[in-house]
C-alpha cells in the first residue's frame, strides 16, 4: 500500500508539472496538491472546488469563491462537510461526512445538484471518494446510500404531512390550549379541513395534534367501498377527551 501511495504521489506531481506547462488532460483526475493550485489567485490556473470528490470550475462565481470572497475557504479543496455543517473554520473545511444527520446529508445532496446545474464539471478528486482510477470508493458508496435513505425518509415524511397535516394551536394561561383545523393548517393546502386528533409516533415518542380527514375512503385506498370516515379509524390516532368527535376545533382547559 505504501508504494502505491508513493506512486500516486509521483503521478500527481507529474500531472501538476504537465499542467504548469499548459497540458490539460481530458476527463481530469486531480489529487489534493493539484486542486490546491486552483484557488483563484492571479498566479494560479483557475478556480475550482470539490464536493463529494466531484470537481467543479466555479470561475463564474469568483466574487463568492475567489480570494476575499465569503466562500473562498471552499476553493481548491473538497470541503464536503462544511456544506452540511456551515463550519468554515479550518477544522470544518474537510471532506469527512461521518456522523452527519439525514437533514445534513440532504443539504449536501442539494448543493451537489446546485453545482451540477450551475457550474462546469471538471473531473474527480483522487482521495476519499474516488480512487486513482477514478472509480467510486466504498466511502462514496456509503454516503450515497445514506443520502438515498434520507431522500426516502423525506418523501415518506412529506406523504405523512399530506395525510395528517399539523393543527393550528394557541395556548393561554387562562383559556387553556385551543387546537383547530383549516384548509391551510400546517402549510398544507387542501380541499378539506379535517378534525383534530392526537397522532402517536412509533417508538412511543409522544403525540402531536394533526388534522384528520373525516369523510371519504381511507388514505391510499381511493376505491375502497368499506369506509366513508376518511382516516379516523387509523390505529395511530386518539381523540381528545372532552371534545366533540367531529368538531373542527378543540379546547383543552388549563
Amino acid at each position: 500500500a505504501m508504494w502505491r501511495g508513493a506512486a500516486a504521489g509521483l503521478l500527481c506531481l507529474a500531472a501538476a508539472w504537465l499542467l504548469g506547462r499548459g497540458f490539460e488532460p481530458l476527463g481530469r483526475l486531480l489529487c489534493a496538491a493539484e486542486l490546491r493550485r486552483y484557488r483563484g489567485a492571479p498566479d494560479e490556473p483557475g478556480l475550482y472546488l470539490a464536493l463529494l470528490g466531484r470537481v467543479f470550475d466555479v470561475e463564474r462565481g469568483r466574487k463568492h469563491y475567489g480570494p476575499g470572497g465569503a466562500y473562498s475557504g471552499l476553493a481548491g479543496r473538497d470541503a464536503t462537510r462544511a456544506f452540511a455543517s456551515g463550519d468554515f473554520t479550518p477544522a470544518g473545511l474537510v471532506d469527512t461526512v461521518s456522523g452527519l444527520s439525514p437533514a445534513q446529508l440532504l443539504s449536501i445532496h442539494r448543493w451537489l445538484s446546485f453545482y451540477s446545474d450551475n457550474y462546469e464539471p471538471v473531473g474527480k478528486l483522487v482521495g476519499r471518494f474516488y480512487d486513482e482510477n477514478g472509480a467510486p470508493t466504498e466511502a462514496l458508496r456509503e454516503v450515497e446510500a445514506a443520502i438515498e435513505e434520507a431522500l426516502k425518509f423525506q418523501a415518506e415524511s412529506e406523504q405523512r404531512k399530506q395525510q395528517f397535516p399539523p393543527c393550528n394551536s394557541e395556548w393561554s394561561s387562562t383559556k387553556g390550549t385551543r387546537f383547530w383545523c383549516s384548509r391551510q393548517s400546517g402549510g398544507v393546502h387542501r380541499a378539506w379541513a379535517g378534525v383534530p386528533r392526537k397522532l402517536f409516533s412509533p417508538g412511543g415518542q409522544g403525540s402531536r395534534c394533526v388534522c384528520v380527514r373525516s369523510t371519504g375512503p381511507p388514505w391510499g385506498q381511493p376505491h375502497s367501498q368499506h369506509s366513508d370516515t376518511g382516516d379516523l379509524d387509523d390505529p395511530r390516532l386518539q381523540q381528545y377527551e372532552g371534545c366533540p368527535p367531529l368538531a373542527e376545533q378543540c379546547v383543552l382547559l388549563p
